[in-house]
């Protein structure tokens, strides 16, 4: 129940954790509550303050251990100690050096019995994008790629709508609402012109990441006149410093271009742009295209889970998801577990884990 509640902060907490937490006391859930958004109350706090009875003595089950340090709220360890719960039971540790097992060691300094590891490993894929920004400052990188039987993700006019199906083009408007941020290159500006923002689901728009090595695009496409709150990074080359009078304009309508070096191909190397995304607290980015992003994203290794919508078409020639790869043999290639696989709308979601 905890992990549920904690989903419904999707998109709407990071660069913090998703926490859920619910209230026990004689067997009967007293109370519940989840983080709701950033800046706002922790899970536990809301929980305690919805009880329909006092806590004296209540067990308190929570997704991943309560804070130890003053933030922009409380300690919630604090408070769980203040409201007189005696038991508390812990999905996962936190990660966090400022918690990291401090929260434990407080709650159980108050004489209050403490368990963790509870469904650890479904806990921890609740918050893989906080765990991974958190341990390694990277963003967690997921590929979505729609492709045709044959492997194809694009006819060869270049053409790419539609190859899914409405169903699972609304599953991916939901996931853009769970990501900080969704990515795609310069030629899939151009040759769709898109707005990925979050149109056939209720929720957030994402941030946006134009992979742009030469700043070659200009302002007039929508992705850049559908800002409303959501912020536009563009990830360029160094030497596309001296286009001052192009950076001026961008910069004048808010969106922020960061340079990197670039790679033996003239492209950006895409470790850095990832670190410094970071910095600017994206969590998770849903890389959309195109072949070149995926090519290069893979290419670093950097990729940490691939969305693969296979669908029932078959085009012959076509751009293929990996175009841009070298040539490998079958001992080099990059390896994935398959971990789950749903139909969505005549489609198949294949969804593969990094090994």
């Amino acid at each position: 129940m905890t992990i549920e509640l904690a989903r419904k902060g999707a998109g709407m907490v990071s660069p913090n954790p998703l926490v859920g937490a619910v209230i026990v006391k004689n067997g009967n859930i007293i109370g519940s509550g989840w983080h709701q958004k950033f800046g706002g109350k922790h899970a536990e706090i809301n929980a305690i303050e919805s009880c329909s009875e006092n806590v004296i003595d209540a067990s308190l089950y929570v997704n991943l251990e309560p804070c130890s340090h003053y933030g922009k709220t409380p300690p919630c360890a604090e408070a769980i100690i203040k409201s007189g719960i005696k038991k508390v039971f812990i999905g996962t540790k936190d990660p966090n050096p400022v918690v990291s097992g401090r929260g434990i060691e407080m709650l159980k300094n108050a004489g209050i019995e403490v368990k963790s590891g509870i469904l650890e490993n479904e806990c921890y894929e609740l918050n893989k994008f906080f765990f991974k920004h958190i341990t390694e400052k990277m963003p967690f990188i997921t590929l979505k790629i729609a492709q045709t039987i044959d492997g194809k993700i694009a006819d060869s006019f270049g053409n790419s709508k539609w190859i899914s199906s409405r169903e699972s083009r609304k599953l991916v408007h939901r996931l853009r609402s769970e990501y900080d941020a969704v990515m795609a290159g310069k030629g899939t500006v151009k040759a769709d012109n898109p707005e990925l923002n979050v149109r056939l689901f209720d929720g957030k728009d994402p941030n946006v990441i134009i992979i742009d090595r030469d700043l070659g695009l200009d302002s007039g496409y929508r992705v850049f006149n559908e800002n409303k709150d959501r912020q536009i990074f563009i990830i360029s080359c160094e030497y596309s410093k001296s286009k001052t009078e192009k950076i001026k304009i961008f910069e004048n309508t808010g969106v922020k271009i960061l340079f990197v070096p670039e790679n033996e191909n003239g492209y950006p190397v895409m470790k850095n742009a990832f670190q410094k995304l970071a910095e600017n607290n994206i969590t998770s980015i849903l890389a959309e295209g195109g072949s070149a992003i995926f090519s290069a994203v893979l290419r670093e290794n950097l990729v940490d889970e691939i969305l693969l919508f296979v669908c029932p078409k078959i085009l012959g020639k076509g751009l293929s998801p990996f175009e841009k790869l070298p040539a490998l043999n079958i001992e080099d290639s990059f390896n994935f577990n398959l971990s789950e696989n749903i139909n969505v709308g005549g489609d198949v979601l294949l969804k593969y884990k990094k090994v």
